[in-house]
This record gives structure tokens, sequence and C-alpha cells, in this order.
């Protein structure tokens, strides 16, 4: 029974990626040793962590050579997400819209009664 194999990578190309984080995460040390204040500190130390990620998930996960599941893992959590939200916002409508009609408006002031006799 032969077995399929899956497609194999020259060990070069993970050699390369391993040194480029190494280059990256060292850079990314430096901007504190440097003593980078404000903006310019946060930016890069972001820059740095997008980059970083950003070669993790394409070589480490393979999602560099396989296009759908590139897809599948950044269109999707975001889809879904959104799609969460406008139910969550659907939800809160209603509920607003129910609390409204069966107890009436909301009073004017909602302050305390406690902090009337302070005065």
């Amino acid at each position: 029974m032969a077995h399929a194999q899956g497609q194999q990578h020259p060990i070069g190309v993970y050699l390369k990626i391993w040194a480029l984080l190494f280059v990256l995460s060292t850079a990314s040390y430096l901007v504190d040793y440097f003593h980078f204040q404000g903006y310019l500190r946060w930016s890069l130390i972001l820059i740095f962590m997008f980059l970083k990620a950003g070669l993790i998930i394409a070589v480490f996960m393979h999602m560099v050579w396989e296009r759908l599941a590139l897809m599948y893992a950044i269109l999707v959590p975001p889809l879904l997400l959104i799609v969460l939200l406008g139910i969550g916002t659907l939800d809160a409508d209603y509920t607003f819209f129910t609390r409204d009609k069966f107890f009436g408006p909301a009073p004017a002031s909602t302050a305390p009664a406690a902090a009337k006799h302070h005065k």
C-alpha cells in the first residue's frame, strides 16, 4: 500500500526564515536598547511583531503554499466576527425596543436620590 507523500520543501527555506526571525527579534530588542520613545517605539515594535507573525504563519504553517488554507485562516474569522456583531446589534435594538414599549421611556434624570440630599 502506497502512502501519499506531502509536499517537501528544502531545509534551506526554513533556515533562512529562522535567520530572518532572529534578525527581526534582534531589531525588536534594539528598540528598547537604544531607548526609543513615543510613537516611534510602538510603531517599530508593532511592525517587527507583525512581520514575525506573518513569516511564522506563511512558512511554518505552510500558508504560503496553500491558498485555500490562507483564505480560510485570514478571511473566515473576521467574517464570523462581523456576523456575530450584527446579530448582537439586532438583539440590542430589539431589547431596547421592548423595554421602551413595555416599561415606557427612560426618565430624564438617572441620578440617585441619595445624591440629592447632600446639597
